[in-house]
Formats: C-alpha cells, structure tokens, sequence
C-alpha cells in the first residue's frame, strides 16, 4: 500500500511546476532536484479522485520517471472534461524498502486551472388554473454535463421574480441532474408566486457551471 508523509527539510521535492495547454493537450513541467529518479503524478476534476480520508485515490496515481520526463519533454495529458482540473507531482521516496510519497504543505507541487464552464440552460414555465388561486410551475434544465443536486436551488418570491437565493423562500432539488435535458416534476404556487434558480454556493458552483435563463 503506497504511504504518504510530509516532506522534512532536506527531503528532495518538486519545484517549479508549470502547466501549458494547446487544443486539449495539458504539458506539465517541474524542476528534478538531483537525486530524484521517479515521481507519482495525481489528476482530479471538480475534485473526484480522492477517498473518505481525503488522501488521493491510488488507482489515480500514475507513475512517472525522470527518463521519461527527458524523453517527452515533460508530462503530457489529454484534457477532458469541463471544470477544475487539478494536478499534483508527488516525489517519490523510498524508505526502508517501501514507497513513500511526499506532501508538500506550501502545495508547490500541486497546479490547477480552469477547463471551462459547463452551460445550464433552465426554463419556468407558467400554467394558470381556470378559476383557482393557484398555478402550476414546471422547471426543464438542460446541461452540458451531470450536475449535482446540491449545486441549485430554486427560489420562490411573491410578487416579483426573485433576484438572488436569499431573495425568498429556498428549496432545495432531491434528485442529481444528468447530461442532457431534466424535466422536474410540476410544483403549485400561488398565482403571485414566481419562481428562478440560483446556485446554492455561487463562489464555488459559478467557476464550474453557467447558469442561464431562457
């Protein structure tokens, strides 16, 4: 089982990690501190590939020599995806015959940049009931790529279009939104209710997602 520890003063770590990206190709560079033959490279989007105990998931972990680094003039990924891309070049340690991999705590090996936002186009439709004081709502949000239900809300005001999540009352969706197009099942509001959505954590669900109204 791989190990990890934090790196100590004298240890050999990475430095200079750089990245360049050219129609969908990811080039990561670093500087090699002598001595240091291997390292084990992590990838994550929008944060997958960690485990519960939030160190990285072994079966993401790629390892990478420094021969090979010479030889490709760096390490080369293919970008796919849409959101946070994030890599991480562990120095690879061996200690009394086992692998360690070290943590750097000022994160100097560790880069991420932003792979471009996914658009969420959602629509709210309005159909009145003959004589009631109600009316029916049905929301259609169609998206580039699944979406977890805790990333929206949808926001109900009476009177006037909500401008913001904390503009009236906030209900949460209970079901995960798959690529593609979701139909929601109708709600029922008064008939001076309206109705839009917002992301519940607009720093943290604003850098992955677009949100429009149509």
């Amino acid at each position: 089982m791989m190990q990890f520890r934090q790196a100590e003063p004298g240890d050999l770590i990475i430095q200079g990690l750089s990245y360049q990206v050219d129609e969908g190709n990811c080039t990561l560079r670093w500087h090699w501190p002598p001595g240091l033959q291997a390292v084990y490279i992590h990838r994550e989007l929008n944060n997958e590939g960690f485990i519960s105990s939030g160190s990285p998931d072994p079966k993401r972990l790629r390892l990478y020599t420094r021969d090979e680094f010479k030889a490709n003039n760096g390490y080369k990924d293919r970008v796919d995806g849409i959101g946070q891309m994030a890599y991480t070049v562990y120095a690879l340690s061996s200690e009394d015959g086992e692998q360690t991999l070290l943590i750097q705590s000022d994160q100097s090996n560790r880069i991420h940049f932003s792979t471009g936002k996914a658009k969420l186009v959602y629509s709210v439709r309005e159909k009145s009931r003959w004589l009631q004081p109600y009316k029916l709502i049905e929301i259609q949000v169609t998206a580039e790529v699944p979406v977890p239900k805790e990333a929206l809300c949808y926001v109900k005001k009476q009177g006037a279009h909500p401008a913001n999540k904390e503009d009236g009352i906030m209900y949460p969706f209970v079901t995960d939104f798959v690529a593609g197009r979701n139909t929601l099942p109708a709600i029922e509001v008064a008939k001076n209710d309206y109705v839009r959505l917002f992301f519940t954590d607009g720093k943290r669900y604003g850098s992955l997602y677009e949100l429009v109204y149509k």
